[in-house]
């Protein structure tokens, strides 16, 4: 099934934009006799119209271990596993490794027991792992003919190191004989997070019970690697890529779990960095799991969330032969666009709908080309800076509405004295005005609709940007978190839960900034009309929310919102001082007035409906 579940951030992140939209919207609101006349022509439309699913927990375990020093124990591995005993037991690992990432396998379930990066360190300068002390399990569960259910993890398998070309190739085989085994083949290439992986076996079609279930099941537990274990929780989710070429995703705040069918890749995002399994011929079907490991905030917690996929597998001729690959890497839209055939970059939470196409495509480009030659905070400046430039033209329709409307205003009040005891010709002659001056009384709403798209595009660009991760500018150390200005550690009940235990400059100076705005566009004498919302107390409320709900988010958000409300407030500044005459504007409209205005076809059937409902009312009275 398509993506269908929304996480919390982003419906807070809506409630915010929405908080600021309603603002906009206000200033653009049409009057009381605006919403008269729209109210009627919604009436009139109708009455023409009537005339014609507890989720299982699946814990991530260790490895069973057996002392290999007690030959006792050994011969009784040998004879829990039967013909599979051929094997040598080893402790041993083996290393593959290029300038990118390390990894370590076992002879012990031939998995991947560390993970690596190499050149990316935590939030506390140590090194980035993905796999480390038994945080995953990788195997294969099948029964074989003397009725045995085994699972690879509990096999040892003899390593063996070579070269293709600039490759190197690591093949792990669990023996039954030396002609026969069960091989996992990691093949490494130089400069390359992708790493090839193939499972197969060989003569094992008399030994494995094709007659029962053969699944292959991916444990992993995300390890912390940001100083706010609760924010990188927000942005660690299990996401997938099923049915050609659908992306999902299991809950970011819950437990969850999903069954899917033709699924192409699992990827086990820890915020900046994915472990992902990719097949290249899809999972007939997968059953998948996601955890919550976090309750609270912590400097200890050591996990985010626990993952689960088990896959039923089909044996090919009695024998196992699967083709897939393993990445462990970042999760940057730079690396992740190399793999094409796979379409990795799609894991990347950018939003959804034209949101994550803004995203992806304009916002994360253009910032990449600033950031090239910019110091990262600068580049937000100079980006944030462009974008309202850029939008100033919906900025200055919007003023333009507002003034036209303003100029109206006497006349509009005029007719409403003149017939405030007839609401229906009162409506009436209100839209007359409207169309001989012709302005629209919701033209000023569009410009607050058209911005929707770029502020929600920006709010998922920052916390997920790659590029920003532990940037620092000015006082912030990592413009992909929160920037620290004071911090204490006792738990306040309430604050610590919604603010933090922590305070951030940044959002305290978007917050004052939107502030300000605020009070300038609306002034003190904000009228409270009938059935609309207090905007007065939501003039107070949106900083607030901001400098709450911020306190714990990418500071390179705060600061482009900073900048962006600043612009904002001087391009307003400009536009009514320098580029709106209200007198010309007024002048404008009586000169509209004069000009014979043709009413198209929408305009004359209201303007009949209205008339005839009017009679309709005088019939009525009588």
């Amino acid at each position: 099934m398509e993506e269908k579940k929304i996480d919390i951030n982003s419906i807070i992140g809506f409630v915010l934009i929405f908080g600021i939209l309603i603002y906009m919207f206000y200033q653009n609101r049409p009057t009381p006799e605006e919403l008269e006349v729209e109210k009627a022509k919604q009436e009139q439309v109708e009455a023409a119209a009537s005339e014609k699913e507890d989720v299982p927990e699946k814990n991530v375990q260790a490895t069973p271990t057996i002392d290999l020093q007690d030959s006792l124990a050994v011969a009784n591995y040998k004879n829990t596993i039967g013909a599979f005993g051929y094997t040598a037991t080893s402790d041993a690992t083996t290393k593959l490794e290029n300038d990118l990432v390390s990894l370590e396998v076992s002879n012990k379930g031939g998995q991947i027991i560390e993970a690596r990066m190499k050149q990316f360190h935590t939030y506390d300068s140590v090194p980035v792992y993905l796999v480390k002390d038994g945080n995953a399990s990788f195997g294969l569960t099948f029964s074989t003919s003397d009725n045995r259910v085994l699972n690879s993890q509990d096999l040892y398998f003899e390593p063996s190191l070579s070269q293709n070309g600039d490759n190197t190739v690591l093949s792990m085989k669990a023996k039954v004989s030396p002609n026969q085994f069960l091989e996992y083949r990691y093949e490494m290439k130089p400069d390359d997070y992708l790493v090839g992986f193939t499972m197969r076996s060989q003569g094992l079609n008399g030994i494995i019970n094709a007659g029962q279930p053969v699944n292959l099941e991916w444990n992993l537990k995300g390890i912390r690697h940001s100083k706010s274990i609760k924010y990188e929780n927000r942005y660690t989710r299990l996401t997938y890529r099923h049915e050609d070429a659908k992306i999902s995703k299991l809950s970011e705040g819950s437990d969850d779990e999903e069954t899917e069918e033709d699924v192409k890749w699992i990827s086990y995002r820890q915020h900046f960095f994915s472990s992902i399994l990719a097949t290249k011929n899809n999972f007939k079907e997968a059953n998948l799991s996601s955890k919550n490991l976090v309750e609270e905030e912590s400097k200890t917690a050591a996990f985010t969330k626990a993952y689960s996929s088990v896959m039923p597998i089909e044996l090919s001729g009695g024998e196992v032969s699967l083709d897939m690959d393993w990445y462990y890497g970042p999760t940057d839209v730079a690396v992740l666009d190399n793999y094409k055939e796979y379409d990795l970059a799609d894991s990347i939470p950018f939003g959804w709908g034209i949101f994550g196409w803004i995203n992806r495509y304009i916002f994360t480009p253009f910032y990449s080309l600033l950031s090239s030659f910019l110091p990262f905070g600068i580049a937000i400046v100079v980006m944030t800076i462009l974008v309202r430039l850029a939008m100033s033209p919906v900025t200055y329709k919007s003023y333009l509405s507002q003034a036209k409307m303003k100029v109206l205003k006497p006349e509009i009040t005029e007719l409403g004295e003149k017939y405030k005891d007839n609401a229906m010709k009162k409506q009436q002659e209100t839209m007359k005005l409207y169309n001989k001056a012709g302005v629209s009384p919701m033209s000023g709403c569009v410009p607050a609709l058209l911005q929707m798209p770029i502020f929600y595009a920006l709010f998922m660009f920052f916390p997920t940007s790659f590029a920003l991760r532990q940037k620092p500018f000015l006082w912030a150390d990592d413009l992909s978190s929160y920037d620290t200005i004071f911090e204490w550690s006792t738990n306040i009940p309430v604050i610590s839960t919604f603010y933090g235990n922590h305070v951030s400059l940044f959002p305290i100076l978007a917050s004052v900034a939107i502030f300000f705005y605020m009070m300038m566009t609306t002034g003190q004498n904000m009228p409270q009309q009938p059935g609309m919302p207090n905007m007065k107390f939501i003039m107070y409320l949106m900083p607030f929310m901001m400098l709450i709900f911020f306190n714990n988010y990418a500071s390179g958000l705060s600061l482009y919102y900073f900048v962006s409300n600043l612009i904002t407030i001087g391009i307003m500044l400009v536009i009514k001082r320098f580029i709106l005459d209200e007198d010309k504007i007024h002048a404008q409209i009586q000169e509209n007035k004069k000009k014979p205005k043709k009413e198209n076809k929408f305009q004359r059937k209201m303007r009949e409906m209205m008339e005839q409902a009017e009679e309709q009312k005088k019939v009525g009275r009588r």
